[in-house]
């Protein structure tokens, strides 16, 4: 399917480009997510009008989680979980939960933006963490894993 795009998209392309893609791919994550819109010639047409407004708005995304990803970089996060004698935890810290512990400091951050190189963190102590604010904003957090004692 053809479509243009009305945001950066990951692996697909920028703001503007004309790309092909696979119909289910945009019919049901990037219409759905208005990240996108079938390339037909009204709809390339009345992009090209609202082009100067839809970069705008993309830089101004852009600035904000940069501004954003500044104040979060270097940050350690402690998050409490119960665990046994040899330090494995008797569950897992997602990253929902890390997601949860950065709003609660203020940070307005989805489970979607964490991501856990290697999976879900089941040991205690320190793990690099990546949060990703914008397709063009990685920042690292450590996430600081702190055993409670059943």
């Amino acid at each position: 399917m053809q479509i243009i795009l009305l945001e950066k998209v990951v692996n697909v392309g920028n703001l503007g480009d004309v790309v092909k893609v696979k119909d289910g791919y945009a019919r049901n994550f990037l219409i759905p997510q208005k990240l996108a819109r079938r390339a037909t010639k009204e709809a390339i047409a009345e992009f090209e009008v609202r082009r100067a407004d839809l970069e705008k708005a993309a830089a101004e995304k852009l600035t904000a989680a940069q501004a954003q990803g500044e104040k979060m970089a270097g940050l350690t996060v402690q998050i409490a979980q119960k665990a046994g004698v040899d330090g494995r935890l008797f569950g897992s810290v997602t990253n929902a939960d890390i997601a949860e512990t950065l709003t609660k400091q203020g940070f307005a951050v989805e489970k979607a933006q964490v991501r856990l190189p290697q999976g879900p963190l089941k040991m205690v102590g320190d793990h690099p963490v990546h949060v990703s604010l914008h397709t063009d904003v990685l920042v690292d957090v450590t996430v600081s894993v702190l055993g409670e004692h059943a």
